[in-house]
């Protein structure tokens, strides 16, 4: 058969069709795996008993069960749930949004695939727009997202070293080069892989740059505020009509629901309704009717500040001194100052084998992570900078005694990696 240059994009093996065949295959093999790799959040038990309180509810009322099962939701998303939010993040911020702000998306991913291409790609005038990432690296979904050949445009970090084996990513303004090809600014905050957390400042930064240049600013809040408030620094949230504002039911503990939210001017929530009705019909209810009294109660803000928040951050405290008890100063080590998300950012300075033989090591050593150069969209090839092959992404969500062992063992074969090379 042959068939388009659509299909061969989406026939050849990306980062995230790489991570999310090896999550499945690990669930369903008869080898133990210890996951490491993916942003699974973990299996917290307060926000799932409180989770099947709702669905018991649901379950036991037939008016809601009907509603739940048996009726399509308009295409920018269930109609009460985006009231119920709108009431809440005004509440809470007074930001004057309106219905005609928020649209619900079957997961953050679909959200970003409209999104990257609503701004990116050829416009009716015939001129070329791309996306620009502020600061590489970046969460390797986006890489394909885009139908265009040259989606993403991306710039090399700035790198402060603020602790003996600890560092942090800053944007680089001074290399932050706009011109008319840029159709949209996009980051994430906390930044996955990183969990690096953007600051105030930068955010000012960037949202002035995009008023200047008529642009959107888009900020992927996955992991962050108002939920599930994975952020362990200060971050103040922000919205107005220059930016774009993407949250997600699924770090609450809600991955299988697939619930996206996008928080945007009204002509860009038609342009997504849009986009929904075409590719979907319609939006998912689940997630949507799951959480609503927890929107319209602020439930859902003080779940993610006293429970979620402070248990993600007790297994981040927990992981970073395992590494510091496995590598000591064995070899060159570094870890991303962890300021937000489920995610450790190693990196190992001069590594003599690239981080993707590393992956492909510890995968058969029974440890499931992520290799680092697929943290590096719209970075020209030509850039051949070694930082990029020098890096992993693990997660700490899961398991912590899982975890602490796949920790030492990952210290264990990249020491053994310096010594052979060291002959």
């Amino acid at each position: 058969m042959k068939m388009t240059a659509f299909a061969k994009k989406f026939s050849e093996q990306a980062g995230i069709n790489s991570l999310m065949d090896d999550l499945g295959k690990a669930m369903a093999g008869d080898q133990p795996m210890i996951m490491m790799g993916g942003g699974n959040p973990g299996h917290f038990s307060p926000v799932q008993e409180r989770l099947r309180e709702e669905f018991q509810k649901i379950g036991q009322d037939p008016e809601a069960f009907a509603r739940l099962v048996g009726n399509y939701d308009a295409p920018q998303g269930e109609a009460r749930f985006i009231s119920a939010l709108k009431d809440l993040l005004n509440e809470t911020y007074g930001w004057g949004l309106s219905e005609e702000n928020i649209a619900l998306t079957n997961g953050s991913q679909a959200a970003f695939f409209m999104l990257f291409n609503l701004f990116a790609g050829t416009t009716p005038e015939g001129e070329e727009r791309q996306i620009l990432l502020p600061l590489a690296p970046e969460y390797l979904g986006y890489a394909d997202a885009g139908l265009g050949a040259n989606t993403f445009r991306s710039v090399r970090p700035k790198i402060d070293y603020v602790g003996e084996h600890t560092f942090k990513y800053r944007v680089d303004f001074d290399q932050l080069a706009l011109d008319e090809q840029v159709g949209a600014l996009c980051v994430s905050r906390p930044t996955n892989p990183t969990g690096n957390v953007l600051t105030d400042e930068e955010i000012d930064k960037l949202h002035k740059l995009a008023k200047d240049w008529d642009i959107p600013l888009i900020i992927d809040g996955a992991y962050g505020s108002p939920f599930p408030e994975l952020i362990y620094t200060q971050a103040n949230p922000i919205w107005d009509e220059q930016i774009i504002l993407c949250l997600s039911l699924s770090k609450l503990g809600l991955p299988a629901a697939r619930t996206g939210i996008v928080i945007a001017p009204s002509e860009v929530i038609r342009a997504l309704s849009g986009a929904n009705a075409i590719l979907n019909l319609a939006t998912g209810s689940f997630g949507p009717q799951l959480t609503e009294n927890l929107v319209r109660s602020g439930e859902i803000l003080t779940l993610s500040r006293e429970q979620v928040r402070p248990w993600y951050q007790a297994k981040m405290h927990k992981a970073v001194a395992v590494l510091h008890e496995a590598f000591e100063d064995a070899c060159p080590w570094y870890i991303h100052q962890p300021e937000g998300a489920m995610f450790l950012w190693l990196w190992f300075p001069g590594l003599p084998i690239t981080s993707h033989e590393l992956y492909q090591r510890l995968k058969a050593r029974g440890v499931l992570v992520v290799s680092g150069h697929y943290f590096f969209p719209g970075m020209p090839n030509e850039d051949d900078w070694p930082h990029r092959h020098e890096c992993l992404r693990v997660t700490y969500s899961q398991d912590d005694e899982q975890v602490a062992k796949g920790l030492r063992i990952i210290a264990d074969e990249v020491r053994q990696a310096f010594a052979d090379a060291a002959g």
